[in-house]
């Protein structure tokens, strides 16, 4: 099989970049190594910036999220018992976010390649790229037993941290940069109704908590537990319970509580690595970069990776233009050391820390005021969450 991009990984990344391609006249293949069923049943992030609305609708996938999606124009942040709003489209000139499910958004992209026929391979076992520092590189992987190969003439890496195509840079190009926080974030997903219609970000001594939604009937839930933690130690009744205490007591005598339908744990980790380019190899989304999910980058980040990569290969196919090939890697690394940069400083802001110390805490409590004192200080935070330009 011969390919003009193959496409490591089958979520909303590897699947926006196959179906935006398409749409282009530039053919694809996608490898996944789990199933639909896995990819659709991930509960991730729901928080789009505008330009990856945009990107959505570009690919021609945007008209579902357009009407079941939610414009949030603000959000609040609540600390000492108190809420406080920041009008987002205010401070950031008209911006706002779209509130639409990674797995919605997931199905509507599989739903596009399937009626365009696009190749998009689940199940795909052994992945691993070859001759990436070659103009011949190509794919293989095992489908039913058997080995089977599609030469590529660019390969994309969007097989998120764990993935084969980061380790396939050499250690001596790669570089590596992390922190590991010591909390996770334990999630609850509900089939109850928002407690607000906007999220709510609370910093609290007992540890941070978020109330955040899917649609109007599906709530998301999180609070900052320890690392030490397991699902198994926390009934419903318990979170509920706790999630209130961290709660102003107006929010938390309206909050409605249910049954979980899922309920998870995951550690909060920043991570990049550089560059995002070895030879005929580009890394995108979180094979590339991680960052806690506070500020909402995750999936923005990596469809920032994906627009950039995008612009690259149809200059690249239609005007014989190789510079967005050449500088995707500073491009896009420019953008993702400010998400990096947001979503560090809204998990050290929000946060409690295990070794903090009185001076900590104190300056925690100022950057607080700070923020909801000066409207530069406002226009920062919104600038940055509604989505810096791409």
């Amino acid at each position: 099989m011969k390919v003009q991009v193959g496409i490591i990984g089958g979520g909303p990344s590897g699947l926006l970049l196959s179906q935006l391609l398409h749409l282009k006249g530039i053919d694809t293949i996608v490898l996944e190594k789990h199933s639909r069923e896995h990819v659709l049943g991930r509960i991730r992030a729901g928080v789009l910036e505008h330009g990856f609305a945009d990107l959505m609708r570009e690919a021609e996938c945007g008209a579902r999220m357009d009407r079941e999606g939610e414009i949030h124009t603000g959000l609040y942040i609540a600390h000492d018992g108190i809420r406080e709003r920041i009008d987002l489209a205010k401070y950031s000139g008209g911006n706002s976010v779209m509130v639409y499910g990674q797995t919605e958004l997931t199905r509507d992209l599989y739903e596009a390649r399937d009626k365009a026929g696009g190749i998009v391979i689940h199940n795909a076992g052994d992945v691993q790229p070859h001759g990436i520092e070659t103009d011949a590189p190509y794919l293989t992987w095992r489908e039913d037993g058997v080995e089977r190969r599609a030469d590529c003439e660019f390969i994309i890496g969007a097989d998120g941290f764990h993935g084969v195509s980061r380790k396939s840079i050499p250690r001596g190009v790669l570089r590596e940069y992390e922190r590991v926080y010591p909390f996770g974030w334990l999630g609850v997903l509900s089939r109850t109704r928002p407690v607000s219609p906007e999220l709510i970000y609370a910093r609290h001594d007992r540890g941070f908590a978020l109330c955040s939604l899917r649609s109007q009937v599906l709530s998301r839930y999180y609070i900052q537990v320890p690392l030490s933690d397991r699902v198994e130690d926390w009934s419903d009744d318990a979170f509920w319970d706790e999630l209130r205490r961290r709660l102003p007591q107006d929010v938390a005598e309206a909050l409605i509580t249910g049954p979980s339908i899922e309920k998870s744990i995951a550690p909060l980790r920043s991570f990049v690595a550089e560059p995002m380019r070895h030879g005929r190899l580009f890394l995108a989304g979180d094979a590339a970069h991680i960052v806690p999910p506070t500020g909402a980058r995750g999936l923005n980040s990596a469809a920032s990776d994906i627009y950039y990569l995008y612009h690259a290969l149809v200059d690249h196919y239609h005007n014989s233009d190789d510079i967005g090939l050449e500088t995707y890697s500073q491009r896009a690394l420019a953008r993702i050391w400010k998400a990096q940069r947001f979503s560090w400083w809204m998990t050290m802001l929000l946060h409690t820390f295990p070794d903090a110390i009185p001076y900590d805490r104190r300056l925690q409590r100022t950057e607080l005021e700070y923020l909801f004192s000066s409207d530069m200080a406002k226009g920062s935070f919104a600038e940055n969450y509604v989505g810096l330009p791409f």
